[in-house]
């Protein structure tokens, strides 16, 4: 005659941190770059840890403008795909043991990608949020900022689209 007792906020925090944690190694390239993602409730900040690897410019300095890109590539991939999962993870379609096990949902594939490059990225760490304008079932338009000291001031910002990943025929 009833429902079961809701999970304990520890645990539902723990269970998303592991669900964002399977996302974001499923993909090697993420820990390349030295990208991690902060997690408050279903809003991710993307956060690229300086290294001076990241240097395009010594004379500058000034982080590469292909390490921005994919800073902001990555960022708006993930953050669509957490979207994508959030709501069958919530209601507990989704299995974090799967996930961590590498049983991973299929990420979106770029159609397009743009960069605005607005100033340079000084030498430290950045930060990064993308904004789901529209996500259907075939396709996503997304838009992601860079920022550093100040989100105010952004030193780049990107639009994207993506197509979406069908779903599975078998229907697992």
């Amino acid at each position: 005659m009833g429902r079961r007792a809701p999970d304990p906020v520890q645990v539902v925090k723990q269970r998303r941190d592991a669900a964002l944690h399977a996302l974001v190694s499923g993909v090697p390239y993420i820990s390349f770059m030295g990208i991690g993602f902060d997690r408050r409730g279903d809003e991710l900040t993307g956060v690229l840890s300086f290294d001076d690897q990241l240097i395009g410019n010594p004379m500058l300095p000034a982080i590469h403008g292909g390490v921005t890109a994919a800073f902001l590539e990555v960022t708006a991939v993930i953050s669509l795909s957490w979207a994508l999962i959030w709501e069958d993870f919530e209601n507990g379609a989704l299995d974090v043991e799967a996930l961590a096990a590498g049983d991973l949902p299929r990420l979106p594939k770029t159609i397009d990608f743009t960069v605005d490059y607005l100033r340079s990225g000084l030498p430290r760490d950045a930060y990064a949020r993308a904004t789901i304008t529209r996500a259907g079932r075939r396709y996503a338009s997304v838009q992601a900022e860079a920022w550093q000291d100040n989100r105010a001031r952004p030193f780049a910002q990107a639009t994207a689209h993506f197509l979406m990943p069908r779903p599975d025929p078998s229907g697992e």
